[in-house]
């Protein structure tokens, strides 16, 4: 029978499958960009709800780590960071990335009212959040640090890498032709 210990490990899995998920979908789309497929509607809706159910994850996670006895975690450890006695680093960067995620959500709901450059710039926190997250999974757990599991983080790694390399090469070809007519002209003067 699973134990409270168990159901932490597993919410905790599958937090970071989501998160990496949402942050995929975050770089992937924007307002030009949309995925194949789906409408730009479509694809922000399921950025949104990816991240709610990351979040209910994670709350899991979160209280089946505190009702477990072997961590001595208390809930003020799960948002304070460096708080705990028991692995401090690595349930500190936890309680880091739990709080980044906070900011998020809430400038999310609040959106409408402290208007987008606000919103865009709290959101910017999601680049930080992500790699905080991921470094408290392999930190915190030893089943993180080999077989299939390490496996999992390495695949979400290449994923938000992957994600990131074709953002860049988007932009690079999508830039005004006001930036490409210089280059152009140099190697049409290099040809002659």
């Amino acid at each position: 029978m699973p134990t409270s210990g168990t159901a932490s490990q597993i919410t905790g899995v599958i937090s970071m499958v989501l998160l990496t998920a949402v942050v995929v979908l975050g770089v992937l789309v924007n307002r030009q960009a949309r995925l194949p497929g789906l409408s730009r509607f479509a694809g922000l809706s399921l950025h949104r709800y990816l991240s709610l159910l990351a979040m209910g994850f994670l709350a899991v996670h979160i209280l089946t780590a505190v009702a477990a006895p072997f961590a001595g975690l208390t809930l003020a450890a799960s948002v304070v960071p460096f708080d705990s006695s028991y692995q401090r680093v690595w349930l500190g960067l936890g309680a880091v990335s739990l709080d980044l995620m906070a900011a998020l959500i809430v400038t999310s709901l609040l959106r409408r009212h402290i208007g987008r450059r606000c919103w865009r710039a709290v959101h910017w926190l999601a680049y930080a959040c992500w790699p905080v997250a991921l470094a408290h999974s392999i930190g915190s757990s030893p089943g993180m640090r080999g077989g299939r599991l390490l496996d999992l983080a390495a695949a979400c790694i290449l994923a938000v890498l992957a994600a990131t390399g074709w953002r860049l090469a988007s932009a690079l070809r999508a830039a005004p032709r006001a930036r490409r007519v210089p280059e152009l002209m140099t190697a049409l003067e290099e040809s002659r």
